[in-house]
């Protein structure tokens, strides 16, 4: 075990985070040329901000294309639309919302020319940054690149002396509907939202210099939705050479990330969507507006999984040509194999989530209240006979935790994390790193753990903008600080600071307060709660 690995790359919180935000913002300032034109941003405390900056545009159901130039000087001071998107069901189960990134924005455009970026920098000099290009989460369905006190890149950029891109792109039924059945000029219509960030990641590397950005050195990281992104996007041939290294978070399951379905069941969905609209020419579908036929697809989904498609949300599909294989299962492709790789999830994960439905109650109704005996009655009504092995296995795996976390594990994510660094050490190409974070949030009893999403406050060093889901102070910061470092150094030199994967060594960081490193620490326990 390696105790305090990270202890001689803690930053120091008072000098890297002022106190007071100091804004210049004005004609000529922050002003850079790219492609298209100028754009016009602001500086933040030191850092040069671009907030919508447009890449590509796109008409509906059809590919992006090149942005036409522009006179003058373009501005880039407010947020981009989104793409647009239903009311989600997590907002519908989870209204005390701020442990929940994904579906933050409300209130911001929605249009289908949601082709935009946001950059933060230290400098638009010539220094060759690494770049952090992060693609957000709410699977395919959902979300915006556009969250404020999470995904703001001004911290990250400041600590961490990288440039740092957000991308917004077409989501659900407008980057995912499989049109391709109604002829050649809807042949990538089942992938938009994956050719949408091919192309931001082609404008990154025509314009990040101009950031002071290295266009060589682009690190994909992404959580979630976004991390299933980045998988698809290593199994895309057009995005090829486009990006250098990878972090995915929580984001390898099957049907999205692990897996993808075939145009069989995409096709299928698209039929459907027709049927449902009253369509008889597609063209037609491009005048309906979003509302109605987000509903007429949304129905038209349950319908395909209800008949047997095998189908479980918006995600890209295999199609032999834009995305040609599964992302992980039967093995990476071939143009991963040089692309250096992290890869991890939280250890709690949706498992602890629908108590957030019931906070009055949860805040003090808890694992961290229980007796012992509850805790065991509870065990034993979960695991049955098997609970005093699963006990003996987690705290083996986890020997600072508790018996009671024992109750909440989640197994689809870690298996899904498992099963990618497995097929991406047995390419015995670029290393792979594995984490898992187990840090709980102390916040409302500590009832949420280490929830999915609870890492990205910290990945981001934005634990002074969260505080309401990370309960903010010198603990958190300090964990921060080191987990945000080793996302660096691994968009860096490729190596985040511990040993890398390999099927024999199993080496994984353990995220926590004393962040340490375990070697096969929860095969038993994976094992055991896997079984049928």
């Amino acid at each position: 075990m390696r105790k305090n690995i990270f202890a001689i790359v803690i930053i120091a919180v008072m000098s890297a985070f002022p106190t007071y935000a100091e804004i210049l913002a004005g004609s000529g300032i922050a002003v850079v040329d790219v492609e298209g034109g100028k754009l016009q941003g602001y500086i933040r405390n030191g850092i040069f901000t671009y907030h919508g900056v447009p890449y590509a545009e796109a008409e509906p159901f059809m590919p992006p294309t090149k942005l036409k130039a522009w006179d003058g000087v373009r501005m880039a001071v407010t947020y981009g639309a989104q793409s647009p998107q239903g009311t989600s069901r997590a907002e519908d189960m989870f209204p005390n919302h701020w442990y929940w990134p994904h579906w933050e924005p409300r209130n911001q455009p929605q249009s289908n020319n949601c082709q935009n970026l946001n950059i933060w920098t230290p400098g638009l000099d010539d220094a060759k940054r690494p770049v952090m290009v992060w693609l957000h989460g709410g699977g395919f369905m959902a979300g915006s690149a556009n969250v404020e006190d999470i995904y703001d890149g001004e911290n990250l950029a400041r600590t961490g002396d990288v440039v740092v891109v957000s991308v917004n792109h077409r989501l659900n039924v407008l980057g995912f509907l499989d049109l391709s059945a109604y002829g050649e000029e809807y042949k990538y219509s089942g992938n938009l939202g994956m050719l949408d960030i091919v192309a931001s990641l082609e404008w990154v590397k025509e314009n990040i210099s101009a950031f002071g950005g290295n266009p060589d050195n682009v690190t994909l990281f992404g959580q979630s939705g976004g991390g299933a992104k980045i998988l698809t996007l290593m199994a895309m041939p057009k995005a090829n050479g486009l990006f250098h290294k990878a972090i995915e978070q929580s984001g390898a399951v099957n049907l999205m990330g692990i897996t993808l379905p075939r145009q069989n069941a995409t096709r299928k969905v698209a039929e459907l969507t027709l049927k449902n609209l009253g369509i008889t020419d597609v063209k037609d579908l491009k005048n309906v507006p979003y509302e109605k036929l987000s509903d007429a697809a949304a129905k038209a989904m349950s319908q395909a999984i209800s008949e047997g498609s095998e189908i479980f949300s918006w995600s890209p599909v295999v199609d032999g040509e834009c995305v040609i294989a599964d992302p992980v299962a039967g093995g990476f492709t071939e143009q991963s194999k040089n692309i250096p790789m992290m890869a991890g999830s939280a250890l709690n994960e949706w498992v602890t989530m629908p108590l957030l439905a019931d906070m009055a109650r949860t805040q003090s109704d808890n694992k961290n209240f229980w007796t012992d005996e509850q805790v065991k009655a509870k065990l034993t009504e979960k695991y049955g006979a098997k609970a005093d092995d699963v006990v003996k296995a987690f705290l083996k795996a986890y020997p600072y935790k508790k018996a009671a976390d024992a109750l909440y594990v989640d197994t689809r994510l870690r298996l899904g994390a498992i099963r990618t660094l497995n097929a991406k050490a047995e390419q015995n190409g670029a290393p792979v790193y594995a984490y898992v974070f187990t840090w709980e949030t102390p916040i409302m009893g500590g009832f949420a753990m280490a929830y999915h999403c609870s890492e990205l406050p910290f990945v981001f060093n934005n634990v002074s903008l969260s505080e309401m889901a990370t309960g903010g102070g010198e603990k958190a910061q300090a964990l921060a600080d080191k987990v945000s470092h080793a996302w660096v150094e691994f968009a860096r030199s490729g190596n985040p600071g511990w040993e890398a994967y390999t099927l024999d060594g199993g080496a994984t960081m353990l995220f926590d307060d004393e962040p340490t490193v375990s070697h096969h620490h929860d095969d038993e326990l994976m094992r055991i709660l896997s079984a049928k």
